[in-house]
């Protein structure tokens, strides 16, 4: 163990202590600024960054919107738990199936009762351009641990949506339980194939990632699918795929459906978000076994909505759960690849399982991102209501 890797170990165990002592304002006194040390400590061994400092919430609350299950416990353990420890705030956690609707209800009502949330990147760009987010200075995120600025440490291109912050790298990818199917499938094209691989298949109710797997499915290059989704042809030719097993999907909505309609023997094969089989197997030891090809990859961002009661705080939080650490502490929980470059080297084992290496466990590593698809998001932000509407119509038939 490393001197840096010591004193993060001792920030972990000095932020869990504080938790426990919280009604005692001397002790929290002591190891908040003990805790400040440490991250002096930490930023000086990674080369002179600015690390976050806690500022003080006593009495503030904020409710932080996700996505629920092993996601969001990633995000309790990685970001609430120290948050409320290092500030004093209350942390309210609610879980939502995500989109705009509830966000946008809110907004127009003047009653917005969510204060960050989580959310696909399509939907980040339209919340700034419905107004739906507040804007976020760029230049108050703190420095890397490694002494870079935000604008360099964030992998590029990611901070170029005014009113979002990206968390992590995630994937649609799918799966099947290799307990009850011994020569599984290998291909995206291999998931559509109900006479060589049968069974029920699980797949999200929204045409997001199955339109494009449809089509990768189909033949199409992953380079040029968006070219031909962007064409009526295109959206035909998509559903025309989809058609094929129509019959034979058991849909799910929330993300922790797919690990359990595998475990129930619902489907023999599903599409889900890479985390959540990971998850089941890491922690679960569930047989389940991921196919990466015809992956399709996203970012997940904080937004602020527009008007949120304690939006001071939502930004302190926002601050501290995408600085360097925080970053990589999620993804020893979950396989998400962290979106600051300065996080990556800090990854490092499953939380309970120290052998188990979170590294080739990410959607960007090498091996499982050679036929990967990365989600257009200015496509999903002008074509999703029209192909939410069309989805819904082939759905009624």
């Amino acid at each position: 163990m490393n001197l840096k890797t010591l004193i993060g170990a001792a920030s972990a165990l000095a932020m869990t202590a504080s938790i426990a002592h919280a009604d005692n304002a001397a002790v929290k006194k002591a190891l908040m600024e003990a805790q400040a040390s440490i991250e002096m400590a930490m930023a000086a061994l990674g080369g002179g960054g600015a690390a976050y400092q806690f500022p003080s919430l006593d009495g503030d609350q904020l409710t932080v919107v996700s996505w629920g299950g092993a996601y969001t416990k990633s995000q309790v353990e990685a970001y609430h738990k120290p948050f409320i420890a290092g500030t004093g705030a209350k942390v309210v956690s609610e879980d939502y199936n995500g989109g705009l609707a509830e966000i946008k209800a809110q907004v127009e009502a003047g009653n917005v009762t969510w204060d960050i949330v989580d959310v696909e990147l399509s939907d980040a760009v339209r919340a700034c351009d419905e107004g739906l987010a507040e804007e976020i200075d760029m230049s108050a995120l703190p420095n890397g641990d490694d002494g870079s600025s935000a604008a360099d440490d964030f992998i590029a291109g990611t901070l170029d949506v005014p009113c979002a912050v990206p968390t992590i790298v995630w994937s649609t990818i799918f799966a099947y339980d290799s307990s009850k199917m011994k020569d599984g499938p290998k291909t995206i094209a291999d998931f559509f194939d109900t006479k060589k691989f049968p069974g029920k298949r699980g797949i999200r109710k929204s045409p997001k990632a199955n339109l494009e797997m449809a089509l990768m499915a189909d033949g199409v290059a992953n380079d040029e699918v968006y070219d031909v989704l962007g064409t009526d042809e295109g959206v035909d030719r998509a559903f025309a795929k989809l058609d094929t097993i129509k019959d034979d999907v058991v849909w799910w909505e929330a993300g922790a459906q797919p690990p359990q309609l595998l475990a129930d023997g619902e489907v023999a094969i599903t599409t889900a978000y890479n985390g959540r089989i990971f998850n089941a197997v890491a922690a679960e030891d569930k047989p389940f076994e991921i196919v990466w090809d015809g992956q399709v990859w996203d970012l997940d961002l904080w937004i602020i909505p527009k008007g949120a009661k304690n939006k001071d705080a939502a930004m302190e939080f926002l601050k501290f759960s995408t600085s360097t650490q925080a970053l990589a502490d999620q993804a020893s929980w979950i396989s998400y690849g962290p979106t600051r470059k300065s996080a990556a080297p800090l990854v490092a084992s499953f939380n309970s399982k120290p052998d188990l290496k979170m590294g080739p466990q990410m959607p960007t590593a090498p091996e499982n991102f050679k036929n990967a698809l990365q989600n257009d998001f200015e496509f999903w932000a002008d074509n999703q209501d029209e192909l939410n509407e069309r989805f819904n119509a082939w759905l009624a038939n």
